[in-house]
């Protein structure tokens, strides 16, 4: 464990660390610093500090592990919606209680959110933690790690699982930092080791060269985020009950780090990739920006949303949103079209498990025939124009 210290001794209260703390986490009484509650053990403090008084401080502790019973899932909300990928962490969620002989719970923060809760009681889950505030309507980082942390240590879970969203990405390392427990990011993989009781965390490492399998062996609870797509979803429909427990939060407006004044979308018709059943893709291969107009029209003719490369998104051809890939967005349509993309692995980690993939490349030796479902070696530039006449006409008749 670690903590802030204050030496007493070498402390005049001279309010230079007050500044230096974006959590607003000290207070000066009878002109001592004191450290808050929502400190998050950044050490901003302690380089501000002139006179060093202020020192972090790191105590050996022994976790007792067989204290941190039960895997739980982040139900993660936005206004109001429960977000698909809290349905696939519930199957794979399953899966690990299971191996364990364990309770399934899931952990459900925001306000008016009663009624989402009970559609989660027909899932396959022992427990549903509900905690409701007007302060967590909308997702705040500090307010949403202060609340989880003090409900896993009041209630010790051995696992946690939350999905690799922006929010989650966000949330997770801040509430494992808090915890002193280790976090495995963007995983693909889980399952249980049942003799040691630790859970194997699969993600891409090396720039997606190599599959890295890593446990937590020390800590509790176990942490990971697993990429949108990647997990099998669980299915509604189980007669067994859950049991809905409302927690009331320790949340105040002084607890309050950020406001929220507005919220404003980027793009009003921005496509969510991970909800597309047909994605048609471009890479390198269209030569330039322009050229996304045909991966454009095909999109529109076939019903389905635009993806991208990251070769595409960093040369700003494309909005980032748009991108499929291991930094990008994992995607599982019924339909992959890839036009003019060569399929690094790093692109592959984000669309091959889709049901049908269509390569066009004019390189027969592209990394992607390897798992396209059809391959078809021409000049995305030739072929392109006559499949949309083509799909035009047929439109037509």
């Amino acid at each position: 464990m670690r903590k802030i210290k204050i030496i007493v001794e070498k402390c005049n209260g001279c309010e230079e660390c007050l500044s230096s703390c974006l959590f607003s986490a000290i207070k000066i009484e009878n002109k001592r610093v004191r450290i808050l509650d929502n400190c998050n053990l950044c050490g901003a403090c302690i380089d501000a500090c002139p006179f060093e008084a202020i020192v972090l401080e790191k105590e050996k502790t022994l976790v007792d592990l067989s204290s941190y019973r039960g895997v739980w899932i982040f139900v993660e909300q936005r206004k109001g919606e429960i977000m698909p990928v809290t349905y696939e962490l519930l199957g794979m969620g399953r899966t690990l209680a299971n191996d364990l002989g364990e309770e399934l719970s899931g952990v459900l923060l925001g306000s008016h959110m009663k009624g989402k809760a009970e559609e989660l009681l027909n899932y396959d889950l022992e427990k549903i933690y509900l905690i409701e505030d007007p302060l967590l309507e909308s997702y705040r980082t500090h307010l949403y790690t202060q609340v989880i942390v003090d409900l896993v240590n009041h209630k010790k879970p051995e696992i946690i699982l939350m999905g690799a969203t922006s929010l989650g990405r966000d949330l997770a390392p801040r509430v494992a930092t808090r915890l002193q427990t280790g976090l495995t990011a963007d995983c693909t993989g889980l399952e249980i080791d049942k003799k040691e009781r630790n859970l194997i965390q699969t993600r891409p490492a090396l720039g997606g060269n190599i599959m890295a399998r890593i446990i937590s062996p020390y800590h509790r609870p176990q942490m990971a985020t697993v990429r949108p797509k990647v997990m099998k979803r669980a299915r509604p429909g189980h007669s067994k009950k859950a049991e809905i427990i409302e927690i009331e939060p320790k949340v105040s407006q002084d607890n309050e780090v950020v406001k929220i004044i507005s919220l404003i979308r980027e793009e009003k018709e921005a496509v969510d990739l991970q909800g597309a059943e047909i994605i048609v893709s471009g890479g390198r291969g269209l030569g330039k920006p322009e050229n996304f107009s045909l991966i454009r029209k095909l999109a529109d003719l076939l019903g389905g949303a635009v993806g991208a490369s990251r070769a595409v998104v960093d040369a700003d051809w494309i909005q980032p949103y748009h991108q499929v890939g291991q930094t990008g967005k994992t995607v599982q349509p019924k339909l992959y079209i890839a036009c003019g993309i060569s399929g690094a692995i790093q692109h592959q980690v984000g669309m091959r498990t889709s049901e049908v993939i269509v390569a066009i490349n004019k390189d027969p030796e592209a990394p992607i025939f390897n798992i396209a479902t059809y391959g078809i070696v021409e000049d995305l530039h030739k072929f392109l124009p006559v499949l949309i006449e083509k799909l035009e006409k047929r439109g037509k008749s």
